[in-house]
């Protein structure tokens, strides 16, 4: 049986790259922000203030593959994200097969009344970071009370 983790996932873009955290006693996961990003390069102060304040245990980065489940050129950059993360913050990094998670959070959304036109206002980046971290967070193994 698995102590508690905190978590925290990044649905990574090239623009913007969501952020979620969550834990693994409850398995649940809540958007926290949407940080923007240069041709993928985010502010690097921005994502330590977010790990200095949630103090994750772990982190967890959607993986975009194609719908084959092979490799996409963003899938790449991902890994790329995922292993300065972890140069960076010497915390576990874990990729996790983020595909529909984007079309999953637009679909909540419009469920709930949003118009596709508002997501440049509101982005679903870090929705999209939730449901992929609650995905990691349900095939995590049970807690020890």
């Amino acid at each position: 049986m698995a102590a508690l983790q905190r978590a925290m996932a990044f649905d990574y873009g090239t623009k913007q790259i969501g952020v979620a955290v969550g834990q693994t006693l409850t398995r649940r996961a809540e958007p926290v922000a949407v940080l923007r990003a240069r041709d993928g390069v985010p502010d690097w102060n921005d994502i330590a203030r977010l790990i200095s304040e949630w103090k994750p245990d772990t982190l967890v980065v959607g993986l975009p593959l194609n719908m084959d489940g092979s490799p996409s050129e963003m899938s790449g950059r991902a890994e790329k994200f995922s292993r300065r993360l972890h140069g960076r913050f010497n915390l576990p990094v874990h990729c996790i097969d983020e595909r529909l998670s984007t079309f999953e959070a637009k679909q909540s959304l419009r469920d709930s009344g949003r118009t596709p036109a508002s997501y440049r206002d509101n982005p679903v980046d870090s929705l999209a970071a939730a449901l992929l971290l609650e995905t990691w967070l349900n095939e995590q193994p049970e807690e020890t009370p």
